[in-house]
């Protein structure tokens, strides 16, 4: 399915926006107001507050009052620490002053990090946003983290989408097949903007390797063709190589448009350089974007 390059225009009924086909994903603690008027001014659409941002979503409003019309995406916060009814609150709040431009993406966190209760997600999940719909929180104004048919249909059926994580262009043809042409579909992908591939691939490592721990990233990437060798850490360069693409600022953007080609209608970019504005400075040359 070739992917949306008009960009993501606004979800089924009008309440989130999003401008462009590419955002930011950086750990919620990693932005500043002044790194968002710059990415904005970039062009690029979005940024994604990775991690688990707490319930009063504080940061995402300090950002959103930073900026005119970057759409901010929570991704995600975590139905384990974070209460849907102050979730919610804060939702209406950020509403009321920036109308449209908040994104609540939810998620069920790792059974590693999160304990016996997060073995069985699935019915949290459901139980989650059974909450924030007795609070009022629209359902295309929020999006899940899914890999699994299951919670991938479940973002169709009770969501604007999903916002699938660590996960090649391949699973993004797959999960489009599930979520149907018009849900909404962000697909994360790290880059490392560096020319020479040994370099990067030691970057990438530096992050990579901890998520080769998490049950629910190794099943998918198991179910995506890769080997107990390619996932056993520190990863193997093929999936290095796929889980986190690197090269010049036009191979990678090379690379990011599969997505797209996949049936993306979004990219959030999670750029592991350590200078990461200079690096979306780099591919904001060679990525269209509005600007």
């Amino acid at each position: 399915m070739g992917g949306n390059r008009a960009g993501w225009v606004a979800v089924a009924s009008g309440m989130t926006k999003l401008a462009g086909t590419y955002g930011v994903w950086r750990g919620y603690l990693g932005f500043t107001p002044e790194a968002a008027r710059e990415i904005e001014e970039l062009g690029f659409g979005a940024v994604w507050l990775g991690g688990s941002p707490p319930a009063d979503l504080s940061v995402a409003e300090s950002l959103l009052e930073a900026t005119e019309s970057l759409t901010v995406g929570t991704s995600i916060v975590n139905i384990w620490s974070a209460r849907a009814g102050e979730v919610a609150e804060s939702f209406h709040r950020i509403e009321q002053r920036f109308p449209g431009r908040l994104l609540l993406g939810i998620g069920a966190g790792h059974r590693e990090a999160n304990g016996a209760e997060a073995i069985k997600p699935y019915d949290a999940l459901v139980s989650y946003l059974d909450e924030l719909d007795a609070a009022g929180v629209p359902e295309e104004s929020r999006a899940l983290a899914a890999l699994g048919p299951r919670v991938l249909e479940l973002a169709r059926d009770r969501t604007a989408g999903a916002l699938p994580y660590l996960a090649p262009p391949e699973h993004t043809r797959i999960a489009r097949g599930v979520v149907g042409a018009d849900a909404l579909l962000v697909a994360e992908q790290k880059v490392v903007v560096d020319g020479d591939p040994e370099r990067a691939r030691a970057v990438a490592r530096k992050m990579i390797p901890m998520y080769l721990g998490l049950v629910n990233y190794v099943s998918n990437l198991r179910r995506l063709g890769f080997t107990e060798e390619d996932l056993t850490t520190p990863g193997s360069d093929r999936l290095i190589d796929v889980l986190a693409l690197h090269g010049e600022p036009d191979r990678v953007a090379a690379g990011l448009a599969e997505h797209l080609d996949a049936g993306a209608g979004h990219v959030a970019i999670q750029v592991l350089n350590e200078d990461y504005l200079a690096a979306l400075r780099s591919l904001a040359t060679v990525l269209p974007l509005a600007r």
